[in-house]
Parts: structure tokens; sequence; C-alpha cells
């Protein structure tokens, strides 16, 4: 009686638990049609590596009022290496397209990203919205950081992104379409 009492309660934790993960694929939220990606690298693979740069401050070019330069990254394993262009397109006012979107995902490793273009709206599960304009660069800093990122201009927008993930066959974990936060239920 107790092993049927044990079995039945692995199973309906099992049950549950296969129903939650369902329920949030359907609600994630992938890009809308306004947003594309094309990869300028996909997935160069590199070996697990160490490096360690720096500068100190007479050693830094002219003009460069910094104290000091220090660069430090280290993988272990294999990481697969991304170059993607990004665009959005602009809002069409006339109500036949939304505002184009990434929807809210996450990426297992950082992205360094260069506005190319436009002005871009950046959301994080605090709905704070973050402005970043052509020539500005941010850092999403990946590892389970969900965000959104959309271009609510009437021109055009664009960034470059180079992305660093582990390594994966399939090619296919450079980015993870989640659920919109609960907080940001509105901003898609």
């Amino acid at each position: 009686m107790r092993r049927k009492s044990v079995v039945l309660a692995l199973s309906v934790a099992a049950i549950t638990a296969a129903t939650l993960y369902c329920a949030q694929v359907v609600r994630a939220t992938p890009a809308n049609p306004g947003f594309t990606t094309t990869y300028l690298l996909k997935g160069a693979t590199f070996s697990p590596f160490l490096v360690f740069d720096r500068a100190r401050e007479h050693a830094l070019p002219a003009g460069n009022n910094d104290e000091g330069w220090f660069d430090f990254q280290m993988t272990k394993g294999h990481s697969d290496l991304y170059v993607v262009n990004n665009t959005w397109q602009a809002v069409n006012f006339d109500g036949n397209q939304g505002i184009a979107s990434t929807g809210w995902h996450t990426h297992p490793g950082p992205s360094l990203i260069t506005v190319t273009a436009g002005t871009l709206t950046e959301y994080h599960k605090n709905c704070v919205p973050h402005v970043h304009n052509t020539g500005d660069t941010f850092v999403d800093a990946g590892g389970g950081e969900v965000h959104l990122i959309r271009n609510e201009g009437s021109v055009a927008a664009a960034t470059i992104a180079v992305q660093l993930v582990p390594y994966d066959p399939a090619k296919a974990n450079r980015r993870v379409d989640v659920p919109a936060p609960s907080t940001c239920a509105n901003i898609n």
C-alpha cells in the first residue's frame, strides 16, 4: 500500500511538472514578424580558453583617460561564437503593424551589442525602459537574464551582437524564448 502511495505521489508530481513546463512553452513570446536576425557568423566553435590582458594607464592610447584596462575571460568546455545583425521595422502608425519586438527571451551566455541604426527600448523583468540610440553599446549578461528589445520609433533600427554561448552541436541554444514576466504582461 505504501509503495502505491509513493508511486502515485511521484506520478502526480511528474504530471504537474510536465503541465507547468508545457504551460510556459505555450506562453513563451517569440519574436514578432517585424524583427529579423541575420547570422553573420553562426556557431564557430572554440576550445576552452583562458585570456588575461591588461594595460596600465601609461600604455593606453592617447586620449584614453582611463586609469588602466583589464580583460579576463575564461571558458570551461567548448563555446559557440555568433555574430548577428538584428533589425526592427519602424512602427507603422496606420495600424497595419504593431511594435517590432524580439519577444521575451534569454541567452545562455553574454552578448556585446552595438546599435547601428535607430533607437531601441530594452525591458527587463522590472519593466523599466532603457533607451539605446545609434552608436550606443550595451552588454546583455545572459545566464538567464530575461529581456525584450523593441523599436518604439518611426524609423527602422538595427544592432550587431557578438555572443558567446555553450557549445551546442545543433546550434540551437543561442536564444531561448521565455514567457513574459508577470510584472510586464502588457509589454510584448
